[in-house]
């Protein structure tokens, strides 16, 4: 069953039942019969309709922000934050069509050949409920605009925003067995992406949820892009302002309730600015509201959920008993709703399970680094490899340290981060390929070779 359980109050407020097997049929056949249609329209076409979604986007981002606020707990600023980032990801696309979509001419011997850039069929898109709206955005726009359709089956706890998505895009103009919401069960999905007219699948999710994905779309030859869990290092090497890159940090931290796969969740801190940045990161941790995310003052919202909850508590209980300190929060605020306190931990070391687990929830913690060799060992020992932050004075230093990262991204003096025109994605349990950017429509294309 689908539904929304409100996480600031713990209520029901409404439920919606899952298809039956027949329906799931009916969805795949019709997202296939749409495929014949779509990738033939002209790219002017789909570009018109792209373009009109990122407008509605726009129109409608105060609404969609209060759907996810009941569903997941996202503050409402944020959440139209959110709107705003997927209205953006759709105008990217379309406003770059003919170039990303261009033939290119390959430089052989003995004759010419063009590399065209062509869709590929019906997909299949497993998303999650951290940022319901943003994480469809970078499937759904770049694949519409090459020409393949698809299937979403969206997080349980957002069936609202599911809705309001598919309902957008057919306002913008989308035929309807282009995108085709789907209340559907894991097993289900698990014989959608089996079926020979789905040719692919985008998941974004846990690392469980990405193996059981991976290992079914191997075995029937499906491309795949799974973005997963991430565990970012954030280095500070050197800074002339210790308090301004410690707020900036810990407000990075602890959007979306921490609950961000690329948010910077273990801070390297070289020895001389340690003690100053742990001070100036736990009063703004100590400060930050935490709320009805309907209340425009809130700038922490519960956790997704009453099991998340549980989950986060326990990770940071068991990784204190084992003896790292815990400076402030770490506690269930209250009975009603499932609100945490902001938690910031130093000591923690690789038998605990705050060392390599990822912390999904605002939670911060804190390492010492004596040299950047040390920075370096303690940053790329984890089993993820999503992004990464390095905050320093000096931009040479940066790029050397970068290059010595095993993550997929680096950004230098940001704490993470993610724009329409910049590849997303990792390396190691992270995750394989890559969503925007030029890169983020290369997924699902078929890269045909005509020799003449």
């Amino acid at each position: 069953m689908y539904q929304v359980k409100n996480p600031a109050t713990g209520e029901v407020e409404a439920t919606y039942p899952e298809m039956s097997d027949a329906e799931v049929a009916e969805a795949v056949e019709q997202v296939d019969q749409g495929y014949r249609e779509w990738n033939r329209r002209p790219l002017s076409e789909r570009q018109a309709i792209v373009w009109k979604a990122a407008d509605l986007f726009d129109e409608r981002k105060e609404e969609l922000a209060k759907i996810i606020a009941r569903e997941m707990g996202k503050p409402v600023g944020q959440g139209i934050g959110e709107a705003e980032t997927s209205r953006d990801i759709f105008r990217y696309y379309a406003d770059n069509a003919e170039q990303l979509l261009a033939n290119e001419e390959l430089d052989i011997e003995g004759g010419r050949a063009l590399l065209q850039k062509k869709s590929i069929g019906a997909l299949v898109g497993i998303m999650p409920w951290n940022f319901p709206y943003y994480q469809v955005a970078r499937f759904a726009a770049p694949n519409l605009i090459l020409g393949n359709t698809m299937l979403l089956k969206h997080a349980r706890n957002c069936p609202e925003s599911a809705a309001a998505i598919e309902q957008l895009l057919r306002d913008a103009g989308l035929p309807e067995n282009a995108y085709i919401n789907m209340y559907a069960s894991s097993d289900q999905i698990a014989d959608v992406i089996a079926d020979p007219r789905i040719f692919g699948v985008s998941l974004t999710g846990s690392e469980r949820a990405g193996v059981a994905v991976g290992k079914n779309a191997g075995q029937h030859l499906k491309p795949m892009v799974l973005e997963l869990g991430g565990s970012d290092p954030l280095l500070v090497l050197d800074t002339n302002d210790v308090q301004a890159v410690a707020t900036k940090i810990a407000q990075t931290r602890l959007r979306n309730a921490g609950q961000a796969c690329n948010s910077p969740k273990r801070l390297i801190v070289m020895d001389e600015y340690y003690d100053e940045f742990v001070e100036v990161l736990v009063r703004e941790f100590e400060n930050a509201q935490v709320g009805d995310p309907m209340d425009p003052k809130s700038v922490v919202g519960p956790i997704s959920s009453a099991q998340a909850l549980e989950e986060l508590i326990e990770q940071v209980q068991d990784t204190v008993k084992a003896g790292a300190t815990l400076h402030t929060g770490g506690e269930r605020l209250s009975d009603k709703g499932t609100y945490f306190s902001p938690a910031v931990l130093t000591d923690v070391t690789p038998e605990m399970r705050g060392y390599y687990e990822e912390l999904f929830g605002p939670v911060a913690i804190v390492y010492r680094a004596k040299t950047v060799d040390d920075a370096l060992r303690l940053a790329n020992d984890s089993p993820f490899g999503l992004g990464s932050s390095i905050f320093t004075e000096d931009p040479e230093a940066a790029l050397e340290v970068a290059d010595q990262i095993e993550t997929g991204m680096v950004f230098f003096n940001e704490a993470g981060g993610s724009q329409p025109d910049l590849p997303f994605g990792g390396v190691k349990r992270s995750g394989i390929g890559r969503e925007l950017g030029p890169l983020g429509i290369e997924e699902f294309m078929n890269k045909k070779v005509v020799r003449f």
